[in-house]
């Protein structure tokens, strides 16, 4: 959520910056001021009706003792708390319609996004070398199928469309990609969270994810109890609301927190002809990180968690490269994003494994996230960052596509032989 004074004392350049998004938000910026008058200037009346309400309260047993006529009074009472109604009820919509326009606008891109879309991202770094084969690969479908490690047709036997079930070596192996990741972040100091994978409400608002993408998530209905409760779309959804509505000292940030969890998705539409296999799905596991910052300390952690992120694919000796994205495909909430893309050689191209974002004070904001410097009684918002570290979907066809020999079998890389017992290839 945008700070009010801010958009109150900058509205073209909110605007402009916008823009950069590809987000005409021209009318809400002016709309969220209006409402923000109206708001104040209803407070204002209703604290005024109030407080003469206050004064006739005492004034009329001050009357009756004195032997003198309320009626008037009485009367003038009435029309008071008719109109006390009357505002409350008026500021309650007033409120509501402000709440949800401010919450609606998008995050400001960092200053030194390009703007536009997809087409205008930039590519930072390449590591690693593509693959080339002296003989015909085949795709990781193909792979998963014919080595036993994925079950698509009792996948989508159990589930429907969109899932699959890993099996065998490939259970492991998909165990053993996850404890990689965990083993590393444990390593780096981050503390472990396993979190709830059924959430309120309060989180979605908090994330920024909702109220916009609220369809995009699986719905609980649970007939005791008439709370919103949603599939979480992504640890980061409850590990940014981890300290929702507490103010922290200076000395308690960073806060560095890492999850693993299923993520659970509504994909709409039908998936591109490409997205074979695990690419794209319903149900899929992920580690997730997330850092609460002082803002002076945003941008260091930026740099740390895409480090880190690099870090954890070239571990696994497979090409990726990192690539800063243009304003317009960051998403709503964030103010900056690198991805993390993998050469998926099948794909004749790269894939998404990780996201890296800086939120700033954005979903801080949303949560009443915040902190007290040494010796000051201020509070001021966190800042809020969150990467993957990593989803496994897309890291496993780029593994068994990447890592195949001519006879079909796939190398195990290094990093991962200790948690299958020294397997060091996957035969068929």
């Amino acid at each position: 959520m945008l700070d009010i004074r801010y958009i109150k004392e900058n509205p073209e350049e909110v605007i402009a910056r916008a823009a950069k998004k590809l987000k005409d938000v021209r009318e809400d910026v002016y709309k969220v001021i209006e409402l923000d008058e109206r708001r104040r200037a209803l407070i204002a009346k209703g604290d005024e009706l109030k407080a003469a309400q206050n004064r006739a309260s005492k004034q009329i047993p001050q009357m009756k003792k004195a032997g003198e006529d309320v009626t008037e009074l009485l009367a003038e009472m009435k029309r008071i708390s008719a109109e006390v109604g009357t505002t409350d009820a008026e500021l309650r919509d007033v409120e509501t319609e402000y709440t949800v326009t401010l919450m609606g606008l998008p995050n400001l891109p960092d200053d030194d996004l390009v703007a536009g879309g997809k087409e205008a991202n930039q590519p930072l770094r390449y590591i690693g070398e593509p693959h080339k084969f002296d003989f015909e690969p085949k795709n990781h479908v193909e792979l998963c199928e014919s080595l036993h490690l994925i079950d698509y047709p009792r996948g989508t036997k159990l589930a429907g469309n969109g899932f699959w079930l890993y099996s065998g070596m490939g259970a492991r192996l998909e165990w053993a990609l996850l404890n990689y990741f965990i083993d590393t972040h444990i390593g780096d100091g981050y503390q472990m969270i396993l979190p709830p994978h059924m959430l309120l409400e309060e989180c979605g608002m908090t994330a920024g994810q909702f109220p916009k993408y609220k369809d995009e998530v699986y719905h609980i209905a649970n007939p005791t109890d008439d709370r919103f409760r949603f599939m979480l779309p992504t640890a980061e959804t409850a590990l940014v609301s981890l300290h929702r509505d507490e103010i922290l000292t200076e000395k308690d940030l960073p806060r560095k927190y890492f999850a693993y969890t299923p993520c659970f998705r509504r994909e709409a539409g039908s998936y591109r002809a490409d997205e074979r296999g695990m690419v794209r799905g319903h149900q899929f596991n992920k580690v997730e990180m997330v850092q609460y910052t002082l803002p002076e300390k945003s941008d260091e952690a930026f740099e740390e968690m895409v480090g880190k992120a690099e870090a954890l694919v070239a571990g696994l000796g497979l090409h990726f490269r990192t690539v800063k994205l243009a304003a317009g495909d960051c998403s709503d909430l964030m103010a900056r994003t690198y991805d993390i893309e993998i050469q998926i050689p099948s794909m004749d191209g790269y894939k998404e494994v990780s996201s890296v974002s800086n939120a700033r004070d954005y979903q801080a904001r949303r949560g009443r996230m915040r902190f007290k410097r040494d010796g000051s009684d201020k509070t001021e918002f966190m800042h809020t960052l969150n990467g993957s570290g990593l989803a496994t979907s897309r890291i496993f066809p780029a593994l068994v596509e990447q890592n195949q020999q001519a006879d079909g079998s796939v190398v195990v890389p290094e990093v991962l032989r200790k948690y299958l017992g020294g397997i060091d290839i996957l035969r068929p």
